[in-house]
């Protein structure tokens, strides 16, 4: 976790991004999407029902002197971008420092964000598909804590078209990090930001919001719940493993450890989605994918486990046509 950033070995390296911190601005971009070929078959499938996966993953991705993470950083993530190519859309979080060991060392997916870079400047936040994917739009969040403060930390915005004329707005999060009063404070701040412009852009639309929230619906200092009911979004997790309930709300800080959980444990690292009057989706089966992501002796890959789900869609009985403009992606080389 970014948290980190400030245990007593990593204050140089703060005192350096403090250094460079008054010449970086953060402001909403648009970003490219990287395509291995021109000519994907699925803009003109016409097919009514299918499956997808998904991933969301904090890699731990930042320079290895700062990072949390059990295991050696380059070749861990490398390993993880050859893994990642079991699921058809990844959002991962923290991808600064190794991206290009994530996508050149065996990753195989088509349409990949390109990256911001490391700290200061990038944001960490990459989507990873099998599926033709707009270009990406990037939020800084306007408020945040602490270490969170020396990236443009935020959420990205695009989307992805997995059948002809059928599309799925995607929003990939990083939330601010710590329990702390001013911490929970400035997350609930970034829900709201969220919140707000789900409403102001993705109006009508089919829904995928994934990533690491920093948050959980049982303390009561967060406000994910907000989220879903203004964006009449579901939680697979809640749906799948938890009955269909939010779990009770509690003012006792959350424990810290984020790896020893289960299934039946909620995790800060969510998936949520709704359906449009023309596309349903049907969470069909949530996972940790906590043994996929270790290393030969156990050690998990990441400071994070990472959280899958598979999708069942359908067309609605009465589909509506869908005009959406979307950017112009850019080819790799």
């Amino acid at each position: 976790m970014i948290g980190h950033f400030f245990s007593k070995r990593y204050a140089y390296c703060g005192f350096l991004l403090l250094m460079l911190w008054p010449s970086v601005e953060f402001k909403a971009t648009l970003g490219a999407i990287s395509v291995k070929h021109a000519h994907d078959p699925v803009l003109m499938d016409t097919a009514e029902t299918g499956q997808f996966s998904v991933l969301t993953y904090n890699i731990a991705g930042l320079p290895e002197i700062i990072s949390s993470a059990q295991t050696e950083r380059a070749s861990s993530i490398a390993e993880i971008g050859k893994r990642l190519n079991r699921f058809d859309i990844v959002h991962v979080q923290e991808d600064f420092h190794y991206n290009n060991e994530l996508y050149l060392s065996g990753n195989a997916h088509p349409y990949r964000s390109e990256s911001k870079g490391s700290i200061p400047f990038g944001d960490g936040l990459n989507t990873l598909s099998r599926y033709p994917l707009s270009a990406i739009e990037r939020i800084s969040w306007d408020d945040c804590t602490g270490a969170d403060c020396l990236t443009p930390k935020g959420f990205t915005f695009s989307r992805v078209q997995i059948g002809k004329g059928l599309f799925i707005d995607l929003y990939n999060i990083h939330s601010n990090a710590f329990n702390d009063p001013e911490a929970a404070a400035a997350r609930r701040k970034n829900i709201e930001q969220l919140s707000t412009f789900i409403k102001e852009n993705s109006g009508g639309n089919a829904v995928i919001v994934m990533g690491d929230l920093n948050g959980r619906y049982h303390f009561s200092s967060d406000n994910i719940q907000e989220l879903l009911i203004e964006n009449s979004l579901r939680d697979a997790w809640v749906m799948l493993e938890n009955e269909g309930r939010l779990p009770a709300a509690s003012p006792r800080i959350p424990p810290r450890d984020i790896l020893n959980i289960t299934e039946k444990m909620e995790s800060i690292d969510k998936i949520m989605f709704r359906s449009s009057d023309a596309l349903e989706l049907f969470p069909a089966e949530y996972a940790l994918q906590s043994e996929l992501f270790e290393d030969q002796s156990g050690k998990p890959l990441s400071d994070h486990l990472p959280v899958g789900l598979t999708f069942n869609w359908k067309l609605k009985e009465e589909k509506r046509s869908f005009q959406y403009v979307t950017n112009t992606v850019s080819r790799q080389p």
